[in-house]
């Protein structure tokens, strides 16, 4: 059911039921169960990033001197608030945040790295521009 939601959550539960080999209640109950655990976080729409002028991806790495919990606060709530960021983590080992940003050209990144280096003091941030997108998915391979 999650690998058949994951292609297309937009096919019928007597559909999905179909595939799996269940009748359309039971299949509507387990959809439902999954959802109720957090299993299923939403059904969205996956927007072509290019298609809406939004084709530069860049992979912004950040190391920061202040590892204080009010640091990381208050940089967790700017970052979150920036809507080119797509992705934000928290790493070990050498960088302190990955963050994967789109934009629609350099001059877009340039606003944003301006506004984001602006907002909380950072030690290094290094930019890693996307030449081309390989591959990408939202489907995890379901164990």
């Amino acid at each position: 059911i999650l690998a058949l939601l994951q292609q297309d959550a937009s096919r019928s539960v007597a559909e999905i039921g179909n595939l799996v080999g269940l009748s359309s209640t039971p299949c509507w109950k387990r959809i439902q169960r999954l959802e109720a655990d957090g299993v299923i976080q939403r059904r969205v729409a996956l927007v072509d990033q290019d298609k809406i002028g939004l084709g530069v991806t860049v992979f912004v790495s950040i190391e920061t001197g202040d590892h204080s919990q009010q640091w990381l606060d208050r940089f967790a709530t700017v970052v979150g608030a920036m809507p080119e960021v797509m992705e934000f983590y928290r790493m070990a080992g050498d960088v302190d945040y990955m963050l994967r940003v789109v934009v629609s050209d350099i001059a877009g990144y340039d606003a944003f790295y301006k506004r984001l280096i602006a907002a909380v003091p950072l030690k290094n941030v290094t930019s890693r521009f996307a030449m081309e997108k390989i591959k990408a998915t939202t489907a995890l391979p379901i164990p």
